[in-house]
């Protein structure tokens, strides 16, 4: 039996659950290939999942290996899957992970399993964990974007503006015309916000900075407001909004979906969509991850790789994460 190392959570519980173990490698089955992985995604879903939050949506049981996106080389194919696909850089989710159902695990490892129908290839002037950075947040960021229809001239609000997919959209409103106010946390995440093109920058964890982000618009409010952190923060986030305006809640940062009134929105008059709106089943994702790749290959984005860990360190990947020092996406390399 052939062997690999990978990343196992033992049991729930905090960031040190997670140790390199010896596990049997993966052999891929009907519709599966095999990957050499190069770099897998760490995903903030990954630390509140090891924490044994979940339960209700998701069938893990320790021990697991986390991790739901990858990028590398296909290395083995089954027996009804095209041979053309072995050599071939990759990125993939996992084949236990999917959009609306499955797990997001079996990524934290040496090599890992996942369905030929996922493959996407990576373009040569793109690096694999840079691929890798886009799986979930390039199609993510595409998807969000398109429903919000930004016009040339609107004022956008992004709250969780320093992650991996704030940054994208930060690039993505201010490439359509629009004014971004970019709210995070700390210094390092309003400045590259504001590299990347923001127009004004806040710090959301200052009480009054919903009042601040209004007052960048000159007291008029935004016309959209895309919201990846939740919670507290997104609910603030409404207050910024402009009557008619757009509200798009699709993230949980701060550890859950922020709980918007309807009801006082709907009076306003503002549209209200969260992820479950956004991200219908007649999305074409397979297209919208080949479109994030092909626009970082051509230049037109920049991703941002804040912190990459090695398999030994991914404790500590999780750690970065959890203690909101994490900037852009968090990546481990093999």
């Amino acid at each position: 039996m052939r062997v690999m190392r990978a990343v196992q959570a033992k049991e729930f519980g905090g960031p040190e659950v997670l140790a390199v173990r010896e596990l049997p490698e993966p052999v891929a089955g009907p519709g599966e290939v095999v990957v050499d992985v190069a770099a897998a995604d760490v995903m903030f879903l990954d630390t509140r999942l090891r924490g044994g939050w979940g339960a209700d949506f998701f069938s893990i049981d320790p021990p697991y290996v986390p991790g739901g996106a990858i990028a590398g080389v296909v290395a083995a194919v089954g027996p009804d899957v095209d041979p053309v696909w072995v050599g071939r850089r990759v990125s993939t989710a996992t084949a236990a992970s999917g959009i609306g159902g499955g797990s997001p695990i079996g990524g934290y490892a040496e090599k890992a399993l996942a369905k030929a129908d996922t493959l996407v290839t990576v373009p040569d002037a793109l690096s694999l964990p840079q691929a890798v950075a886009l799986a979930h947040d390039g199609k993510t960021a595409f998807a969000v974007f398109d429903h919000a229809a930004v016009q040339p001239g609107e004022w956008v609000l992004i709250t969780a503006a320093g992650g991996g997919l704030g940054t994208l959209l930060i690039q993505l409103a201010r490439a359509a015309g629009a004014n971004v106010i970019a709210a995070a946390r700390g210094a390092a995440k309003l400045e590259l916000a504001a590299r990347l093109g923001a127009t004004a920058v806040v710090d959301y964890s200052e009480p009054d900075w919903s009042a601040k982000a209004r007052a960048a618009t000159r007291g008029e409010g935004v016309q959209v407001v895309f919201d990846g952190a939740g919670g507290s923060l997104g609910e603030a986030a409404l207050a910024v909004a402009a009557d008619a305006g757009r509200f798009l809640g699709y993230g949980a940062a701060a550890g859950e979906f922020a709980g918007v009134d309807r009801a006082a929105a709907e009076a306003r008059g503002i549209a209200v969509y969260g992820l479950f709106d956004i991200t219908g089943a007649d999305i074409d994702w397979h297209a919208l991850a080949e479109r994030a790749h092909a626009e970082a290959a051509a230049g037109h984005l920049e991703v941002v790789i804040g912190q990459t860990f090695p398999l030994e360190q991914a404790d500590r990947a999780h750690a970065a994460i959890e203690s909101r020092a994490a900037i852009g996406r968090t990546l481990l390399t093999v």
